[in-house]
């Protein structure tokens, strides 16, 4: 049997042809399940009864195991989800101002080994599906606002582009106008930058968040051992290449370590390095763990180091960090794993 969150509308819509049926049926079947939360084929009260009992036989609900849900202070759930396989992964759902934004996982650990990071601790155990990924959506769905996920970023567990097929195709099922329709204006992509496979990204489908983090290669490699690979000038050259991209503007990351990355130098250095290139850069204090050694820098450190680059005419934002006190912030994510020595 197929897990039914792998299937894109085009495959369902090829299913349900296959059996003599009109390619209509797909798209009613998508509105059960992503719109009415529906996850029981026989309820589907308007497809004929064969149909129910084909899909039945054909199809199952793959929704990870719902483990524990820890509540933040600020109002957010981070979820710990168990897979077909044993294997866990979390994910976050951050309630604010009407909207609800899931943040999901993409692999079972990760094998990008960035230094601040939880979840490179691990290291990588195996690629999620596309089902997985939609999954973890779908199993968040009830605890949102209104029941609806409004904003999907990729930035859980994992490197989406270490795996781009099936993140493309979990892509292809959130942004389903039949299903989810979460908006590509909607749906971030957070990754370390592995140029060649950004090639291969259908770019249009998401908002691209690129984990810079340090401006020159020596500082970068150190933090992000992915950098002898793809060298900040093959970053800054991919970004340049992309063009006029209309009112799409590419972020980048860059996490604030407290005696590191955060001088006023280092904020020249940036300065220096993006000159030039259309962006929004997201400054996001480092949220501590006991896994890592390095530490929040100071409030002050961090406003001087916005306020440089705004005064050279960047757009800079100090993200505010979610759910650090239940390990649930950019960085945490993969302490289970840790804790229990897996």
């Amino acid at each position: 049997m197929t897990d039914f969150f792998d299937l894109t509308l085009r495959e369902l819509e090829d299913f349900v042809e296959s059996l003599g049926l009109k390619r209509y049926r797909a798209r009613q079947i998508y509105k059960w399940v992503y719109q009415a939360a529906t996850c029981d084929f026989g309820l589907m009260t308007n497809l004929p009864k064969g149909l129910r009992i084909t899909l039945r036989n054909a199809f199952y609900f793959g929704l990870p195991r719902v483990e524990d849900i820890s509540i933040s202070k600020d109002g957010s759930f981070k979820f710990a989800f168990t897979l077909s396989d044993g294997r866990s992964v979390e994910g976050v759902l951050m309630p604010e101002n009407g909207r609800s934004t899931a943040c999901v996982s993409t692999q079972v650990g990760c094998r990008m080994s960035c230094a601040f990071c939880v979840t490179g601790k691990i290291g990588f155990i195996r690629d999620l599906t596309a089902g997985e990924i939609v999954g973890q959506v779908m199993a968040m769905k009830p605890h949102a606002n209104d029941a609806r996920i409004t904003n999907v970023v990729l930035m859980g567990m994992g490197e989406p582009l270490d795996n781009v097929d099936n993140v493309q195709t979990a892509v292809d099922i959130l942004e389903e106008p039949f299903g989810l329709k979460i908006s590509h204006r909607r749906l971030t992509l957070s990754t370390v930058a592995l140029v060649d496979r950004l090639r291969l990204f259908n770019l249009r489908t998401v908002q691209l968040a690129i984990s810079l983090n340090a401006a020159t290669d020596a500082m970068r490699t150190r933090l992000m051992p992915i950098n002898r690979v793809y060298p900040l000038s093959s970053v800054v050259a991919f970004v340049k290449s992309l063009g006029d991209m209309g009112r799409t503007r590419i972020t980048f990351e860059y996490v604030m370590l407290k005696g590191v990355n955060d001088s006023i130098e280092d904020a020249g250095r940036l300065a220096e390095l993006l000159a030039g290139v259309r962006c929004k850069i997201n400054l996001i204090p480092h949220n501590e763990s006991p896994y890592t050694e390095f530490k929040t820098p100071d409030p002050e450190s961090v406003k001087s180091f916005q306020s440089y680059l705004i005064d050279r005419h960047f757009t800079a934002i100090v993200r505010d960090s979610r759910a650090g006190d239940i390990a649930g912030a950019c960085g945490q994510l993969g302490m289970r794993y840790l804790e229990q020595g897996r």
